[in-house]
Order: C-alpha cells, then sequence, then structure tokens
C-alpha cells in the first residue's frame, strides 16, 4: 500500500527526478479543504503505487517550494511529467478528478 510521501524543500529537487507523473498537494494544517483532500491523495498514493509518484507539501513548513510555483491558495494540486508542470487543481474536488489528470500523464 503506497502512501505519500512527505515533500519538503530539501528533497524536491530529488523526487523531481522521477521517471513517473508526480502529484504533489500544496496544504496546510490550518486549512479546512485541505483536510478533506489530504485523505484522497492518500488513496491515490495507494491506488497509483508503482505508477505515480503521490507527495505532499506543507506550505507553513517548506516556504521555498511554495513559493517557487506561486501557490497563493490551497489545496493546490500539481501534476509534473519530466520535471514540467502539466496540470493544476486549486481547491478541494472528488477523487475521480484527480484521477483522472494522473491517468491522463501515465
Amino acid at each position: 500500500m503506497g502512501k505519500a510521501i512527505e515533500i519538503t524543500d530539501a528533497n524536491f529537487e530529488e523526487i523531481m527526478k522521477s521517471e513517473q507523473p508526480i502529484l504533489v498537494d500544496f496544504w496546510a494544517e490550518w486549512c479546512g479543504p485541505c483536510k478533506m483532500i489530504g485523505p484522497i491523495v492518500e488513496e491515490l498514493a495507494g491506488d497509483y503505487d508503482g505508477k505515480a509518484v503521490i507527495g505532499k507539501v506543507d506550505v507553513d513548513s517548506n516556504p521555498a517550494v511554495a513559493s517557487q510555483f506561486g501557490i497563493r491558495s490551497i489545496p493546490t494540486l500539481l501534476f509534473f511529467k519530466g520535471g514540467q508542470i502539466v496540470d493544476k487543481q486549486v481547491g478541494a474536488v472528488p477523487k475521480a478528478v484527480l484521477a483522472q489528470k494522473l491517468d491522463a500523464q501515465l
């Protein structure tokens, strides 16, 4: 069972080297909608184990990564392929929406 990786300012560059599509959930402890989407992100980490990298960035603890991508509102989910942003989702959405965006990158 896969689990979402904790992505930090320190390990971000390393994770971006992955050949697989990457979903990054930018969130914070105090954010209500983030708490709604958090369990969905964890489920996706299980569903896409071995096919995609699923991670989470706590914007309060990792301001460098958040500012690098101009994250203003959370939750913001960025989809990367080959180190480039290929899709984006702002705000809480159903799991199917995120799965569809991930599937498009596989």
